[in-house]
């Protein structure tokens, strides 16, 4: 059994993708943003940089105690390798999935939140900094466009993989993003045959039914974005 500390954000559906593709028996801990449960003390404990998702394997490889991971990109490498499903097995292979999953974590993620941010929940609009992060979305979005342009059906090639899983969710919100998916059109593909998928399909399906309200509000913008050093020293 895993049990899942989640809500509905990108990073959460990237573990919902990978539990309803392996059929992995797990459990669903809503931990709501937007109310300020990620600061709870038993959360802390096992994700202390207070964000979702995180899990804890009550039935590790190892045989030994429950281990808890944090992090989207390592509970997603974790569970493949557990599972030996979603990542190649070569080396060759297998890198390249991990790279495209850095790539997620490090620019898609990160570049498509700011986006985000300055786009829908910033207090004041900033001309520069909305340009930015947009012009800067769109280039990531030509960078996967590219990639895909060789005939792969994938990410990391002819297989469904964590990397697929953890981009997937970052390109739901195009449209928020301000982004035409008409103009990246092996993208665009890549897109829709992850959409018609029915693991997909189930993990949207779950989200809706456990967050039926919007996260972002007056009341929570200042839980989410009003974090500083004292939010984790208090």
């Amino acid at each position: 059994m895993i049990d899942l500390y989640y809500w509905t954000t990108p990073n959460g559906h990237k573990i919902t993708l990978f539990l309803e593709e392996a059929g992995l028996p797990y459990k669903i801990h809503p931990v709501n943003i937007g109310k300020g449960e990620q600061f709870a003390p038993e959360f802390l404990r096992i994700a202390p940089n207070n964000r979702i998702p995180a899990i804890v394997d009550q039935a590790p490889a190892d045989g030994g105690a429950p281990i808890s991971l944090f992090e989207s990109g390592a509970i997603l490498l974790y569970l493949a390798d557990k599972t030996r499903r979603f990542i190649a097995q070569d080396l060759r292979g297998r890198n390249e999935t991990i790279q495209w999953l850095f790539w997620q974590m490090g620019g898609l993620g990160p570049m498509a939140g700011q986006n985000h941010h300055f786009v829908q929940y910033a207090p004041e609009r900033i001309a520069y900094a909305t340009e930015r992060y947009v012009n800067e979305t769109s280039r990531l979005y030509g960078v996967l466009d590219k990639h895909l342009s060789d005939g792969r059906d994938f990410i990391a090639g002819r297989e469904y993989s964590i990397a697929d899983m953890a981009s997937y969710p970052w390109i739901v919100p195009h449209e928020r993003q301000r982004q035409d998916l008409a103009k990246f059109p092996h993208l665009k593909s890549w897109f829709e045959r992850i959409a018609a998928r029915p693991a997909t399909q189930r993990a949207y399906d779950l989200a809706s039914s456990i967050n039926v309200a919007p996260t972002v509000d007056a009341a929570s913008s200042k839980v989410l974005f009003g974090q500083d050093a004292s939010t984790i020293q208090r």
